[in-house]
């Protein structure tokens, strides 16, 4: 098996704005694996919440050549690497090489996401999306509910999702529920910080509150279930599609509804979540569709909706 492991930057075609960052730039990890006249390739985005770099990523990856390249399979994998963006990366590439994925789906309802502005460039931003059935509104503490508001106004009938990426505390989170409630909102993602949610176990969730930063892969499953009703699985902090089809199961028979998430990306990191996706209540894969220009064969977006890569692309 020969290894490449390379940093790349792709360009936002519009800034990106959350709690914590405004992003303009996407810096990934793009692993390709080559054996028997097959390649395959995965990509991981290093995300600096979870300490994570491009040159941390490439190191890791690094140590693990020799193991690799002797042709370790997919289950010795996640026993040498901890689940991060650098073994998402090759354990995607080991999944493409093998061509063995779980088939994915022809497209799915993604989440289109509304960055933090002022509440009436977020009722805009809104009414460009069109006929999307599913929006992520992301807010930090500060005029939460006017921006809200604001979108629900202009998207009366779209459900959606309020993302406050770790900026509230458990008090702003219980004075929010009736809001979100009156607003028809369908979940809240990760609204307090993962190392300070166990309050959220007392909260009368009036609207369901999803996991993002507080999970990761299978350890965390304990915790999650006293604290939150559903799962946003993300491959970069699973570590892979193989993690992250064995949490999609346990979450299940944990009694937990499951999403799909993805970080600011291309569509190589799309194609393989599409799979988990298939699993999952709700998608929030729209990461691609930032970027000022995506890999060739890509994923392609329309009316809400991901439409699966050209054949080839990954995973055939």
């Amino acid at each position: 098996m020969r290894l490449t492991a390379i940093g790349e930057a792709f360009a936002l075609a519009r800034p990106f704005r959350i709690a914590r960052s405004t992003t303009t730039v996407r810096d990934v990890i793009t692993v390709t694996l080559e054996a028997d006249g097959r390649r395959g390739w995965g990509e991981g985005i290093p995300y600096a919440r979870y300490g994570e770099s491009v040159e941390a990523a490439l190191a890791a990856i690094e140590a693990v050549r020799p193991a690799i390249e002797a042709g370790i399979g997919r289950d010795e994998l996640q026993t040498l690497m901890p689940p991060a963006a650098a073994r998402n990366a090759v354990d995607c590439a080991l999944w493409d090489w093998a061509g063995d994925a779980p088939p994915a789906p022809s497209s799915v309802i993604t989440a289109m996401t509304i960055g933090i502005d002022t509440p009436e460039a977020m009722a805009n931003a809104t009414r460009a999306e069109g006929s999307a059935p599913l929006l992520k509104i992301k807010v930090d503490a500060d005029n939460a509910e006017a921006r809200v508001r604001a979108v629900r106004a202009a998207a009366p009938h779209t459900k959606l999702i309020v993302d406050p990426n770790e900026s509230w505390d458990v008090a702003m989170v219980e004075r929010a529920m009736p809001w979100l409630a009156e607003l028809g909102v369908a979940l809240l993602e990760q609204p307090v910080p993962s190392d300070a949610d166990a309050g959220l176990s007392r909260i009368e969730a009036l609207v369901p509150i999803a996991a993002d930063e507080s999970m990761h892969s299978r350890a965390e499953l304990d915790a999650v279930a006293e604290r939150y009703g559903i799962v946003n699985i993300k491959l970069d902090k699973t570590g892979g599609l193989t993690e992250a089809l064995l949490l999609a199961a346990a979450a299940k028979a944990r009694g937990l509804r499951v999403m799909t998430g993805c970080m600011i990306c291309t569509s190589l990191s799309i194609a393989p979540a599409l799979r988990v996706a298939a699993l999952s209540e709700f998608a929030d894969l729209d990461g691609p569709s930032w970027l000022s220009e995506d890999r060739a064969g890509g994923v392609r977006f329309a009316d809400g909706y991901a439409h699966a890569p050209s054949p080839g692309f990954w995973g055939d």
